[in-house]
């Protein structure tokens, strides 16, 4: 393997070979990209399965969080936010408030708009687990250097929003 080399440039290499003339340059990005998110997602379904949440769990109590006080969203504003239907939202808010993490209120005129609000439990929880989980996502990249972080930082925002224009998909929050 040469120096710097990984398993990324052999796939890249192999269809240089294989077909030569064939546009092989995206492989040494997308699949790289790719293969960081599966790292970096089965590391936080480890980290969240220490604390006993879930990833849907996680997202929900994030976003109510993340409102700020006092910690209270719509639930059709909770799904345009995590990008899930409402329908998914439902089963969240559900899943939660069993576990006296939220409590739902009926809101709007007409009582027909739905009020997610984190309880004192799920606000401590998220709390413990965001510090957790911050720190912990912190070390991942302790191979870069603030400056190489500002630079990947930039260089994902464009990819990220050139394409999310070409596919029509709404950015998280």
């Amino acid at each position: 393997m040469a120096d710097g080399e990984d398993g990324v440039d052999r796939i890249q290499a192999a269809w240089q070979r294989e077909r030569p003339g064939m546009p092989v340059a995206s492989i040494g990005v997308i699949t790289r990209i790719w293969r960081i998110a599966k790292l970096l997602d089965d590391e936080r379904r480890r980290t969240d399965a220490r604390a006993g949440m879930d990833a849907a769990t996680r997202d929900l109590l994030s976003t109510l969080r993340r409102a700020g006080p006092p910690y209270r969203l719509a639930a059709g504003e909770i799904a345009r936010q995590s990008l899930v239907s409402a329908g998914a939202i439902s089963q969240r808010v559900a899943r939660a408030e069993q576990r006296g993490l939220v409590r739902r209120d009926r809101g709007g005129d007409d009582g027909r708009s739905v009020l997610v609000e984190l309880t004192d439990t799920g606000h401590r929880l998220i709390e413990d687990h965001v510090d957790d989980l911050l720190h912990h996502e912190e070390t991942l990249l302790d191979s870069l250097d603030a400056g190489q972080r500002e630079q990947l930082t930039e260089l994902l925002r464009v990819l990220l929003g050139d394409l999310t224009e070409r596919f029509g998909a709404e950015d998280r929050p």
